[in-house]
């Protein structure tokens, strides 16, 4: 990596450095196809149907646990 293209790090804010997460976050979501799972993540998921499968957990709508997480940092 080039100096020119490194960021500074330590001199950003918070929010700057959110909001370089997010850009390359979008970026490489544009460019997924090149990009393989590793095997650990599928052995996760099925872990995770299971107890699904199971009743032992379930799935909430990512916009309740977003609030309710919001909440939660007040």
């Amino acid at each position: 990596m080039s100096t020119a293209t490194t960021l500074p790090l330590s001199e950003m804010s918070q929010a700057d450095k959110l909001r370089a997460m997010e850009e390359l976050w979008d970026d490489l979501c544009h460019s997924a196809e090149g990009v393989k799972s590793p095997a650990w993540h599928g052995e996760v998921l099925a872990a995770r149907a299971a107890r699904v499968a199971s009743g032992e957990a379930e799935f909430h709508d990512w916009s309740n646990v977003k609030e309710r997480l919001l909440r939660k940092t007040q």
